[in-house]
């Protein structure tokens, strides 16, 4: 039998995550992927996505929303940042 540890199927940190519309590297959530614990839309920039110039931090136009995510789901996309404009969603927890 495996270490967990080391899978990459499995994730190895969680952290609750309030949705942002300033998509500064620091909020960065590095290729996440996420749990959604309330039923809801939710608007993503998904990984790797930047700005116009490809180096500046993305912008709301970079997103893109899921519709109706039902709660206790895991999100199967890889994830850089949330977006609060159309995230209904809630309880948000990021899986790296």
């Amino acid at each position: 039998m495996g270490q967990y540890y080391n899978q990459p199927d499995f994730g190895t940190t969680a952290k609750g995550i309030l949705p942002i519309d300033s998509f500064l590297p620091a909020q960065d959530l590095r290729s996440s992927c996420l749990y959604v614990g309330g039923a809801g839309d939710v608007s993503v920039i998904m990984q790797g996505v930047r700005g116009s110039n490809g180096v500046e931090p993305p912008t709301i136009a970079n997103a893109i929303t899921f519709k109706n995510v039902p709660a206790g789901s895991v999100l199967p996309v890889i994830i850089d940042f949330v977006a609060s404009t159309l995230t209904t969603a809630t309880n948000l927890v990021a899986l790296k």
